[in-house]
Order: structure tokens, then C-alpha cells, then sequence
């Protein structure tokens, strides 16, 4: 039987057979990807987007910050952008603009922002994850969300045509974007408003030094794993179920906030999605709200 990945168009990044992808997340857990291509530039990834065959499944994968590899691995094409080619950004003072790659991390986008005298973007000082990210699930904390501060953005579609979005076009909601979900980010660009470099950058000092004293950032995490249901805080449905601290195999959620889980040390993929369902599954019998996901399940069981 051919195998697709003996017939790939040459590029100048990486292409790894069967890699596994564990380590790239801060989960720390998860089977292989048939393919990882890790492109060199954004004419790199187009070039190969546009030569793979149309039936074979494009995953792309950040920093791995707010999503679950499952123990089978992950089918098709694995993406991931970084280097310098991905993750720069600039900001100008005078515009009050930010233009940021897609790789670059949010905490370091929030920095730029400060050092340039530009606020509205420091929340994003407490998001685990890229700007990548934050474009697809209109990423937010504290108050504030991508849609407040974005105004377009630009990135690849499975075909490899580039395609380039106005804030108008996501249609954002809650954690929830109705842009197309082939579209691999390259590029955002957003709008601030002039203040004094200190007082930005006291703002984000306080939302880190808040996230350090509520959130297990040092544990094998990823981030918030229900999204809110409407006027209920999901870390209180959990905690009232009594799942704060409760072991589920080598998985737990976190004694510290209840809406993160953590990997003690042993856990699988499985244990991990097992307890978000089973916690969701005690939530719905005892109160009948749904939760639903924020964290991202990628691949086979």
C-alpha cells in the first residue's frame, strides 16, 4: 500500500515521521503524529499546503498549552509554527498598533504592548497560549477578549491560498470564532490606546501575580477546561461536585482551581479526557447544566 509521506513536495523546514507530540504540551501526554512539519517561513507552509493531497487531514498545533493529545496520536499532517518566522512582533507607538505572528506567545505580545506605551492587551499577560490560539477561540480573561483589541488577521487555508480576516468577519463569541477552521494564522494585527509604559506594565505585573496565587501554572496543565456556562462559574460546578482534588487515574483537577486539571505525574491522555467527562456527566445529573470543553481533544483514542 502507497503511503502518502514517501510522495511530499520538498520544503526547506522539518518533516519527522511518527513523532510523538507528548512533549510538545503542557500535558505532557499523547501518542504520535504521522507526520510533523515544522515550516521554515510562511512561504515554506503554503508551498506545502498546496502540493499535499486534499485527503490528507491538516492538524495544526501551538504551543500546546490548552489542548490534549489523545494516546492514539494524530492522523494526516501535524503543523507547528515557530521560530522567529512565526513569532515576531512590533509595535508602534504611534499608531497604538501591535502586528504579531502567530507563534509568538500572548504574555509576549502583552510586553511588547507595554514597553511601547500601548494598553488594552494586557489580559493577555494571562493566557497560557499563542496568538495562534487566541485568534481561533477569541482567548480572554480578566474582563477582556481578542475581539476588543483585534483588528484583522491573515493566515493560509488547507489549499494554501491566503486569506485575510477583519475583525467582523470571525463573528466572535464567547471562546468561539465562526471564521474557517482551516485557516492556519500567520499574522494578526491589533489596536491599542496611548498610556504611560509604567502603569501598562503594573497592570500586567498584577494579572501575573494574581494567575500565579490562583492557577497551578506549575503543574503539567493546560488552562481552563470548561468554558463558563452562562451565568455559572464552571470552577463551582466542580468544586461542587467534589471533583477538587480527586485522584482519576494518574489525573486530577487541581486542589489549587478546580476548572484546571493537572497530570500528577502518571496520567494517559485517556485518564485526562475520561475526567473531564466524568465530571461533566456528575455536573449535568446534579444540576443539569452542560459543561462544555474549552481544552481541545486532538486525534485517535
Amino acid at each position: 500500500m502507497t503511503d502518502w509521506r514517501d510522495n511530499l513536495p520538498p520544503v526547506r523546514g522539518k518533516l519527522l515521521r511518527d513523532e510523538p507530540l507528548g512533549p510538545f504540551t503542557w500535558f505532557r501526554v499523547g501518542g504520535a503524529a504521522e507526520l510533523l512539519f515544522l515550516p521554515a517561513d510562511s512561504e515554506d507552509l503554503a508551498t506545502f499546503l498546496k502540493a499535499l493531497p486534499a485527503e490528507v487531514p491538516v492538524t495544526v498545533l501551538g504551543v500546546g498549552s490548552n489542548v490534549i493529545i489523545r494516546d492514539g496520536g494524530v492522523p494526516g499532517a501535524v503543523i507547528r509554527l515557530v521560530g522567529r518566522a512565526f513569532a515576531g512582533v512590533e509595535a508602534d507607538p504611534q499608531t497604538q498598533r501591535i502586528v504579531a505572528g502567530s507563534a509568538a506567545l500572548d504574555a509576549q505580545v502583552a510586553r511588547a504592548a507595554a514597553k511601547a506605551g500601548i494598553a488594552g492587551l494586557e489580559f493577555y499577560a494571562g493566557i497560557p497560549g499563542t496568538i495562534g490560539g487566541a485568534l481561533t477561540m477569541n482567548a480572554g480573561c480578566y474582563g477582556s477578549e481578542t475581539k476588543d483589541v483585534l483588528v484583522s488577521a491573515w493566515g493560509y487555508d488547507r489549499s494554501g491560498t491566503r486569506r485575510e480576516l477583519a475583525l467582523a468577519d470571525f463573528g466572535y463569541t464567547y471562546r468561539h470564532s465562526e471564521a474557517p477552521a482551516d485557516i492556519i494564522w500567520i499574522e494578526a494585527v491589533y489596536q491599542g490606546r496611548p498610556d504611560d509604559p509604567q502603569a501598562v506594565q503594573a497592570r500586567i505585573d498584577e494579572i501575573t501575580a494574581r494567575r500565579e496565587t490562583t492557577q497551578p501554572i506549575r503543574e503539567k496543565t493546560g488552562g481552563s477546561t470548561f468554558k463558563n456556562p452562562p451565568g455559572h462559574s464552571s470552577w463551582k460546578l466542580v468544586d461542587e461536585a467534589g471533583w477538587r482534588g480527586k485522584p482519576y487515574g494518574g489525573a486530577m483537577f487541581s486542589p489549587l482551581h478546580s476548572n484546571f486539571m493537572i497530570n500528577t505525574g502518571t496520567a494517559t491522555a485517556a485518564d485526562l479526557e475520561g475526567l473531564g467527562e466524568a465530571v461533566r456527566a456528575d455536573v449535568k445529573a446534579r444540576t443539569g447544566i452542560d459543561l462544555h470543553w474549552e481544552i481541545k481533544r486532538i486525534g485517535k483514542r
